[in-house]
C-alpha cells in the first residue's frame, strides 16, 4: 500500500525527506498500518466501516487540508452521505482550539469557542447516532479540554459502545496527527 503521509506530502523517493523519514522506520510503518487498522480494519465491530469512513471524511473537512480531505470523502462510506458531511463541516467550522484548563498557570490560555450541534437536516440524513459522533469527533477537534465524562455519556445514550467510543476517539486522534504530520512534511520540503 501507499504510504499516504509520503504521497499526501509530495515525497518523493530519495528526496531528503524520504531519506529523513527513513531515519524512523517503525514510525513510518506504524502511522500507514495505524491507517489500515482504522479506517479498514478486518473486522470493524460496531463501529461500521461507513460510520468511520463519515466521521474521517467530517474530520478532514474541519482540518481543511484539500488532499486528505478529498481522500476521505471518496471513501465509500463518506461516498453516499457526502452532502450531509460537507454540511455539517461548514456548521462545524472553527479555530480552535477552545476549553479551559483546570485552575493554575494555564488556565491563562482558557478561550471561549462554539459548541457544536449537528444540523437537525443533517442529523436526518446521518442518523442520531452517527449525528453524536460527530459532535463527538467535533469536541476532540476542538475542544479537546473540554471532553468529560458527560460528553462519553452523550455518546453511550446514542448507542456507542465503550469500545466504539474507543475506537472514534482513536480515529479523530489518528487523523490529527496524520493531517498535522503531511502540512509539516510540506513546510519543510518548502523550507
Amino acid at each position: 500500500m501507499t504510504d499516504l503521509i509520503d504521497q499526501w506530502a509530495g515525497i518523493a523517493p530519495g528526496s531528503k525527506l524520504d531519506l529523513l523519514r527513513a531515519k524512523r522506520p517503525q514510525a513510518r510503518a506504524s502511522a500507514q498500518e495505524s491507517y489500515r487498522l482504522l479506517l479498514h480494519p478486518d473486522q470493524p465491530g460496531e463501529f461500521s466501516l461507513e460510520d468511520r469512513h463519515a466521521v474521517a471524511a467530517f474530520v478532514a473537512g474541519l482540518h481543511e487540508e484539500p488532499e486528505t480531505r478529498a481522500h476521505y470523502e471518496a471513501l465509500p462510506g463518506a461516498g453516499a452521505r457526502l452532502e450531509a458531511i460537507r454540511a455539517a463541516v461548514a456548521a462545524g467550522a472553527a479555530q480552535g482550539p477552545y476549553g479551559a484548563y483546570p485552575e493554575g498557570p494555564l488556565s491563562a490560555e482558557n478561550l471561549d469557542g462554539p459548541e457544536f450541534a449537528v444540523p437537525a437536516e443533517v442529523a436526518a440524513a446521518l442518523g442520531a447516532k452517527l449525528s453524536r459522533g460527530l459532535e463527538h469527533a467535533h469536541l476532540l477537534t476542538f475542544h479537546p479540554r473540554d471532553a468529560d465524562p458527560a460528553a462519553l455519556q452523550r455518546l453511550l445514550d446514542a448507542g456507542w459502545t465503550p469500545d466504539s467510543i474507543v475506537g472514534l476517539s482513536q480515529l479523530v486522534s489518528f487523523l490529527a496527527f496524520q493531517i498535522r504530520a503531511v502540512i509539516g512534511l510540506r513546510a519543510l520540503a518548502a523550507a
